[in-house]
């Protein structure tokens, strides 16, 4: 049988044959499949018959252009976060607790107790001897009474380490150290320092500026101090280190006694 060939059926009520020719039916479109989230193509897009016939207004490209564009966004799905970036969020956060609790009390204990540095002075001094074994080389015997004063109400400090240096013009003429002490609060420490210079090289410059102001009767010395000092607050403590300076002004030896005096203390 071909396909040009029909096949005929007798129905009930009517008593002539009636003909359906035999062709093939035409196979379904499968429906256009579109990705989520994205646009569709131009070719995929399926409209009426009746709209692509019909002519575009100016109300309907109005109401075309005025309505909203959707889009679709697909959630993107959420990784559970390793337990030790947790650990180390917690424990970084601890720390920085701690750290704030700690300099909020150190703020507090330091605005109670109002720290203080000591103070070093200089009340009497005496020029025993001075003089030059040769134009460069330089003898001499210095006393001088150095006073640590502790201002602090509530505290207690404790010298570590004391180094006491003597210089003529910027050179370095004696060193002497001194032992280590405690001082509570508010208290005055007296301590004699003796300091001998035996054949110590003077530049040219300064030992004839040392002749002239032995001449003249007013021989000029600068003390340096360098302490160590420790400060207790209960179970806390620090230290830190301490700079004195003086400028003694003084008689011609063999009596050599202090005129006038300036000291300051810094850290």
């Amino acid at each position: 049988m071909t396909s040009s060939e029909s096949i005929s059926f007798f129905s009930p009520e009517y008593s002539t044959p009636r003909m359906f020719p035999l062709t093939p039916s035409p196979t379904p479109t499968p429906a256009p499949t579109y990705k989520r989230g994205g646009p569709s193509p131009m070719s995929q897009i399926i409209m009426a018959k009746q709209a692509l016939n019909q002519p575009l207004t100016p109300e309907m490209s109005h109401e075309i252009k005025s309505k909203p564009i959707v889009q679709y966004v697909v959630p993107r799905q959420r990784r559970r976060t390793n337990p030790a970036v947790w650990c180390a969020a917690i424990l970084c956060m601890m720390f920085c607790l701690l750290l704030i609790l700690f300099g909020i009390g150190t703020l507090v204990i330091f605005l109670s107790i109002k720290p203080r540095n000591p103070v070093f002075d200089t009340s009497n001094a005496s020029l025993n001897v001075i003089y030059l074994d040769s134009p460069k080389y330089m003898n001499g015997d210095f006393t001088f009474i150095a006073n640590f004063t502790n201002p602090n109400k509530k505290l207690d400090v404790r010298f570590e380490h004391l180094v006491i240096e003597l210089f003529f013009s910027d050179s370095l003429i004696a060193t002497q150290v001194v032992q280590p002490f405690s001082q509570r609060q508010r208290e005055t420490r007296l301590v004699q320092v003796h300091m001998i210079s035996s054949l110590v090289y003077l530049p040219p410059i300064s030992a004839f500026k040392l002749q002239k102001q032995v001449l003249s009767n007013r021989v000029v010395y600068n003390i340096r101090g360098t302490f160590k000092v420790r400060v207790n607050i209960g179970l806390i403590h620090y230290s830190y280190w301490l700079h004195g300076r003086c400028q003694l002004e003084m008689t011609g030896p063999p009596t050599g006694a202090l005129i006038t005096h300036s000291c300051r203390t810094k850290r």
